[in-house]
């Protein structure tokens, strides 16, 4: 039996209905692989250690097969390949199952490079800050534009309650991850993209678990930039030094540049901007292209929106186009998504986790909210916070709130130092957090949650808490 998938009028010619099968599959870009793979034709099944929703009801419903935990008899019938994600490594028993049976295996940053992105126009999105707001903001413009393109995103846009689609054109953007490819394949995952129209937001040192040290993390990104034609386009941040070094490097494209600092005749611009306004005037090589008003705050999402504008400029869309696309941009999924409001108490969900992330989320909501009180409620959980990497600026990053209430769960390795930092107190209980947060909650407040996990639900337990509190 054959299959034939079609889109934009280009044929992609798979080898028949494949039986998949994805490790790791509730995790956002697996199960958007999963999604991909199955309106390709696919039989697709796969298993993770968690399976519970929004993943896996999402999964449930294209029927796709959930195994929960990693188990050998989850391979009885062989599937004729099978997709690792990169957090699973030797001695998972399903992994060696899976060597054991000599079952062709692959990852997923290089399946959808064969199966999903092959001789489509791909715009990649990668930095250590932004890179799931800026990819968003782009796959939203180019679906105002009328573009239809397929995406893959770490987070679901809101104005497009997904994260991950085929789509109906030759345009797919993708979020361009620098984080390792899989156990067989330390690289990082966007070298296999080979993009047309590559971002490069920011860098900074981030996955200590991974990279030795900054100038490993320059070495990827260079990969990154050779893998761009001569005929592409790399979208860089002005005044980013280490960005900077990763260009010097080598580059055989053409380059355009945003900037914040004001309004530039060489670069995409803007006019005077703060923090808080929501309203930012655009400028490309100098010239006034259109003003966004939208809800976001923060000059980190100005930054992010030119490059956005910038790389759907290239794929054809009129700057004035872009900047009408954005005001009509929702923000997406826990990047500062107002949870519930409570007794005047507005709740926060945020994905910050890194200091610079945290520091320019804060100062975008000071500017929005003035001197209403700010209550930040951190975990730092990452796999670099929790190594300590950032501890020096961790606490200085809080600096725009009232208070802080940092939850130290018991994987951190290190201790925090908040003899300086009045305003900081530390929790080892979910539990005593709760009910501090629950009884110090004024009305005018602005609480916002700070993880890149779950955060045992402290987020509900506390909006329950202020409902039933007299």
């Amino acid at each position: 039996m054959t299959s034939e998938v079609r889109w934009h009028g280009d044929y992609y010619q798979g080898k028949g209905v494949l039986r998949v099968h994805i490790l790791g599959i509730c995790g956002t870009f697996m199960g958007g692989l999963a999604v991909m793979a199955k309106r390709l034709g696919h039989t697709v099944t796969g298993s993770d250690a968690n399976v519970y929703p929004p993943m896996s009801t999402q999964l449930e419903a294209e029927g796709i097969e959930l195994m929960s935990r990693y188990r050998a008899e989850n391979l009885q019938v062989k599937p004729d390949v099978v997709i690792i994600g990169n957090a699973l490594s030797r001695g998972n028993e399903e992994v060696e199952e899976v060597l054991n049976l000599g079952l062709p295996y692959t990852s997923g940053a290089q399946w959808l490079a064969e199966h999903v992105l092959h001789n489509r126009w791909v715009l990649a999105v990668a930095g250590t800050h932004g890179k799931t707001t800026t990819s968003s903001m782009l796959t939203w413009i180019l679906e105002y534009a009328g573009l239809k393109p397929g995406f893959l995103i770490g987070g679901v846009p809101l104005n497009l309650d997904v994260s991950a689609r085929l789509g109906e054109s030759n345009f797919f953007v993708i979020e361009a991850d620098e984080y390792d490819t899989a156990f067989f394949d330390k690289r990082s995952k966007f070298v296999h993209y080979r993009p047309k129209t590559c971002v490069l937001n920011n860098l900074e040192f981030d996955h200590a678990d991974i990279f030795d040290d900054l100038e490993a993390i320059k070495k990827q990104f260079h990969h990154l930039v050779r893998t761009v034609p001569g005929n592409g386009l790399i979208i860089s941040q002005e005044g980013d030094a280490n960005l900077t070094d990763v260009l010097k490097k080598g580059c055989w494209s053409m380059i355009e540049q945003v900037s914040i600092k004001g309004k530039n005749k060489t670069v995409w611009s803007v006019g005077q901007a703060a923090a808080g306004e929501g309203v930012f005037e655009v400028f490309q090589a100098g010239h006034r292209v259109g003003e966004v008003t939208w809800p976001l705050s923060g000059l980190h999402n100005i930054a992010n929106a030119l490059c956005a504008i910038a790389a759907a400029n290239h794929a054809g869309v009129d700057a004035s186009v872009a900047v009408q696309a954005l005001c009509k941009f929702k923000n997406v999924k826990r990047r500062m998504e107002v949870r519930a409001v409570v007794k005047g108490i507005t709740l926060y969900d945020d994905f910050a986790h890194h200091p610079t992330a945290i520091s320019t989320t804060l100062a975008g909501l000071r500017g929005r909210v003035g001197k209403q009180r700010i209550v930040v409620v951190l975990e730092p959980r990452s796999n670099t916070m929790k190594l300590g990497v950032h501890k020096s600026t961790l606490l200085p990053s809080l600096n725009q709130a009232d208070k802080s209430l940092v939850y130290m769960n018991s994987e951190a390795e290190f201790e925090l130092d908040i003899d300086e930092f009045p305003m900081i107190k530390l929790f080892t209980s979910i539990d005593e957090l709760v009910e501090k947060i629950s009884s110090m909650a004024e009305a005018g407040d602005h609480i916002v949650f700070m993880s890149n996990g779950s955060f045992s639900g402290v987020h509900q337990r506390v909006e329950e808490r202020l409902k039933t509190r007299g």
